[in-house]
C-alpha cells in the first residue's frame, strides 16, 4: 500500500470535521508502516481545546494531536480511515444475506451489541450497493461484494465474510482501499469433517436407501431374514486421500484413523509435510488419486486449482473409488465427473457443494449414477452457526480495537 503523508489525510478530515468540530461519535484509525494494526487517534482531553458545553474538540486540536502521533512514525502512515457513528452513537453494520446463517433459531446479539445492525435475509447483486450504502461494516455469507460495489461504497471500512471461503469478495479491490476483509476459519471444522463421513458411510452402506426399502415393504416381502441391494463395504483398511491438509483436512484424518483407515495427504504448501501427524503419509497429488480408495477435497478454490479434478485425474482413480467434496464445487470439472460416474470409471461420489448453487435442473450431476448431493449444508449445524456468529462478532471487536484478526487481504 502506498505511504501517504499528513497532508494526504486532509480529505478524511473533511468528511468528519466539515462542521468545524469533532465529537465522540466519530473517530479516526491510522495504519502505520510495518504494522497490520490500525491505531485509534486519541483526542487530547485538554479543556481549553473544547468548544463551550458541547464537549466537541476543535479541528486545530485534533490536527495537532494527529501531527504528534505521526511524528513517531516519520510523518507517514499507510492508510487512514474515518469511522462515523450514526445517530444512535453506534457503528452501522449491514448483513447482506443473514438467512442461511440464522433463519430465526439463533440470536444476532453478539453482533448487535457492537453497532446499529440491519439484517437482510437475501440480497440480489443489483441491490448490494443500495443496501450497503451506509454500512461501515458489511457482512456477507454468499452475496458477492464486487470491485464495482467496493468502489461505490463510500462509507465502507470493513468487510466480514460469514464463512471460511472468501472468494465472493474482491479482496484485491478491498486491499487497494485499505479495507480489511476477514473470514471465520474454524467454526465448522468438526461439522464438515463429520459430514465427510456421513457421505462416505452412505456410499459404503446405503443406509437411507435400505431404510426406504423397508418402509416400502421390501423386508416384509423378503424370503430371508435380511437383504441388501448394494455391496456393503468396511472402512477399516481402505485408504483415504485428503487433498488440502488444513484444519478440516486434519480433522478428517483423525476420524479416518479412528476407523482404522490408511490416510494419505497432499497440500499445495509443501511445508505441511514437515508436520504430519502419526499415521498420515504424504504423497504427490496424482499419486494420491491413483492410490486412494476414497478422495476427499478440503482446499479453498483458487485460480490455480479450479477444476483440478478433471478427466485426467478421474482416469487415475480406481474403479472402486469414491470422491467426496465438502469444499468448493469449482474444484471439480463436473461434466467430466458425471461422465466418469455414468460409465463406471469410479464407484460413486458424495458432494455437498457444486459450482453453481443452487444448481439448474439440468445439472449433469443431479442425474449421474451413484452420485449423492446435499445442499451445501455440511457447515450448518446449529452449534456451528452459533460459533460463526460469535466469531464474526469477535472479528469486528478486534477491528474496532485496532487489532484486526483473521484478515485475508493484507
Amino acid at each position: 500500500m502506498q505511504k501517504v503523508s499528513l497532508f494526504r489525510l486532509l480529505p478524511f478530515f473533511l468528511t468528519v470535521f466539515a462542521s468545524g468540530s469533532y465529537d465522540e461519535t466519530s473517530f479516526l484509525f491510522i495504519q502505520f508502516p510495518k504494522s497490520n494494526s490500525y491505531k485509534k487517534l486519541e483526542v487530547s482531553p485538554r479543556e481549553e481545546a473544547k468548544h463551550g458545553e458541547s464537549g466537541a474538540y476543535s479541528k486545530f486540536s485534533i490536527l495537532l494531536r494527529l501531527r504528534e502521533s505521526l511524528k513517531l512514525f516519520g510523518n507517514q502512515c499507510l492508510d487512514a480511515m474515518v469511522l462515523q457513528r450514526g445517530n444512535s452513537g453506534k457503528m452501522k453494520i449491514v448483513i447482506l444475506d443473514g438467512y442461511t446463517v440464522n433463519p430465526g433459531d439463533l440470536s444476532w446479539g453478539p453482533i448487535q451489541q457492537l453497532g446499529e445492525l440491519v439484517v437482510y435475509d437475501r440480497t440480489p447483486a443489483e441491490l448490494v450497493v443500495q443496501r450497503a450504502a451506509e454500512g461501515e461494516i458489511v457482512l456477507t455469507n454468499k452475496a458477492v461484494v464486487s470491485r464495482s460495489a467496493i468502489e461505490q461504497l463510500a462509507c465502507l471500512r470493513y468487510i466480514g465474510v460469514l464463512a471460511t471461503g472468501y472468494n465472493i469478495v474482491d479482496v484485491e479491490a478491498a486491499r487497494e482501499r485499505g479495507i480489511p476483509v476477514t473470514n471465520v476459519p474454524t467454526y465448522a471444522t468438526q461439522s464438515v469433517a463429520e459430514a465427510v463421513f456421513a457421505h462416505l458411510l452412505n456410499l459404503t452402506h446405503h443406509t437411507a436407501e435400505h431404510a426406504q426399502g423397508v418402509r416400502a415393504g421390501r423386508w416384509s416381502a423378503c424370503e430371508d431374514f435380511c437383504y441388501w441391494d448394494w455391496p456393503l463395504i468396511d472402512l477399516a483398511g481402505l485408504s483415504l486421500g485428503i487433498v488440502g491438509f488444513g484444519r478440516i483436512g486434519q480433522a478428517v484424518a483423525r476420524i479416518a484413523l479412528a476407523f482404522q483407515m490408511q490416510v494419505l495427504a497432499y497440500d499445495s504448501n509443501p511445508e505441511v509435510q514437515k508436520h504430519l501427524p502419526a499415521g498420515v503419509q504424504w504423497v504427490e497429488l496424482d499419486e494420491l488419486f491413483a492410490q486412494s480408495d476414497v478422495v476427499s477435497l478440503h482446499c479453498p478454490l483458487t485460480a490455480q486449482n479450479e477444476r483440478m479434478v478433471n478427466a485426467r485425474r478421474l482416469a487415475l482413480m480406481k474403479p472402486t473409488a469414491f470422491l467426496i467434496n465438502t469444499s468448493r464445487g469449482g474444484l471439480i470439472d463436473e461434466a467430466a465427473l458425471a461422465e466418469a460416474l455414468n460409465h463406471g470409471q469410479i464407484a460413486g461420489a458424495g458432494l455437498d457443494v457444486l459450482s453453481i448453487e443452487p444448481p439448474p435442473p439440468d445439472h449433469p450431476l443431479l442425474s449421474a449414477r451413484n452420485c449423492y448431493i446435499t445442499p451445501h449444508q455440511a457447515w450448518a449445524t446449529k452449534a456451528a452457526r452459533q460459533r460463526l456468529i460469535q466469531a464474526a462478532a469477535d472479528n469486528i471487536r478486534a477491528f474496532l480495537t485496532g487489532k484486526p484478526q483473521n484478515v485475508v487481504n493484507f
